[in-house]
């Protein structure tokens, strides 16, 4: 058995599992670290959901029940929260990695932890408030009370929640202004099509935009000062090659 020990450098990357596991202990405690501004702006959000449910939630479905159905456009746009999202992260990462870019590593890493983080609070939402879905003809303020792990809760949207969590991190990740016009109108659109599709109510899409967008942009710069601030490492992984096996050493120093 061979031991090949490596030094790494200042320059190398964080390890992606650092920074999933760090990116979820820094939101998970972010209310600790808020002030005042940060208390009003989340107050300010809450009375933007409330008063879009009071005054927005059932003329915005009357309007879109009153559209023609089959827009095939408005199908394939929600999977920007879905299916195609997946992709896009995967993408990003996967790209970076096998063309050696560090900064498209970066934003696949922060699109898959931003990613995850939002769904987790997402979920959690759906589970403690579980909302009746506009197609299931309830009024807007109808709760179905707590019925388990239900994922059919119609508040926050997913969709909505994971396209703006991807928009603010590619928004966040490029000075580019067409970037953040175009993630922002995408993510807008994704919201657009779940009112469409009856599956949820416009204060829902509403509260997604937020939580996706705080997210996205509190990950992308704790990233950067993450990656800016490494810390020394040991790590010890196997390492296989033709003629041998082994295990490798890393050290970051």
């Amino acid at each position: 058995m061979l031991v090949a020990i490596r030094p790494s450098y200042a320059n190398d990357t964080v390890g992606f599992g650092t920074i999933i596991v760090d990116d979820i202990k820094y939101e998970a405690t972010a209310p600790s670290r808020w002030d005042n501004q940060d208390w009003k702006e989340l107050a300010w959000a809450g009375v933007a959901v409330a008063g879009t449910a009071v005054l927005v939630d059932r003329p915005m479905r009357d309007f879109m029940r009153k559209q023609t159905p089959g827009n095939t456009f408005l199908n394939d746009v929600q999977n920007f929260g879905q299916s195609y999202a997946f992709g896009i992260m995967g993408g990003f990462y996967v790209v970076g990695l096998v063309a050696g870019n560090e900064k498209t590593t970066q934003v696949g890493e922060d699109l898959i932890s931003a990613s995850l983080i939002s769904a987790t609070i997402n979920q959690t939402l759906k589970v403690s408030v579980n909302r009746y879905r506009p197609r299931d003809n309830k009024y807007t303020d109808d709760y179905q009370g707590y019925t388990g792990l239900n994922n059919n809760s119609s508040f926050p949207s997913g969709h909505t929640t994971e396209a703006f969590t991807l928009a603010s991190v590619f928004a966040s990740s490029y000075d580019e202004p067409w970037v953040a016009y175009t993630a922002y109108s995408v993510a807008g659109m994704v919201g657009v099509a779940r009112m469409y599709l009856d599956a949820h109510w416009a204060s829902d899409v509403v509260a997604s935009a937020f939580i996706g967008t705080w997210v996205g942009k509190g990950i992308v710069s704790h990233n950067k000062e993450l990656r800016g601030n490494k810390k020394n490492t040991l790590s010890i992984v196997p390492d296989v090659a033709p003629g041998y096996t082994g295990v490798r050493v890393d050290a970051k120093f």
